[in-house]
């Protein structure tokens, strides 16, 4: 009979549900340097060139989950035809300010702001080379 101590116990699950969440994203984009600039304008995300690689490839540092932004290998959506991959939201202090920020820099709305009750503000954007993203405000009394 095997016996686990607390801790042993709280490193299995940890360990378990680190195993399915998401640990990483990527974005595609046709003008790498763009869509970087846009980036890090908006988020201040950190943007390191991959040396050695077969395609054009940056990592994306942030705050929390780490990332990666690749040139397009194919044509990418028309506007219009819908999300072809996951969708990511950023949480802001500020879904105002952001929105606002994201439209001045070429951005545009995917779906306008929305309360999800008594959770947060939530809208939708595509970058310049029609990515979809997402923001969100945590508010409890949104409505």
């Amino acid at each position: 009979m095997v016996i686990f101590n607390d801790f042993t116990l709280n490193l299995m699950h940890k360990r378990h549900t680190l195993m399915n969440t998401i640990g990483y994203f990527e974005i595609q984009s046709s003008d790498p340097s763009r869509e970087i600039k846009f980036y890090e304008t908006l988020f201040g995300w950190r943007f390191i060139k991959q040396r050695l690689l077969p395609i054009e490839y940056y990592r994306i540092e942030t705050n929390t989950i780490n990332g990666g932004l690749m040139q397009r290998q194919a044509v990418g959506p028309s506007v219009g035809y819908g999300t072809n991959a996951f969708v990511c939201s950023i949480q802001v202090a500020d879904f105002d300010t952001t929105s606002e920020l994201i439209l001045n820099n070429g951005g545009q709305v995917a779906l306008p702001k929305f309360a999800i009750p008594g959770r947060c503000w939530q809208g939708y954007f595509l970058d310049q080379d029609n990515n979809t993203f997402g923001i969100f405000q945590v508010d409890e009394n949104a409505k």
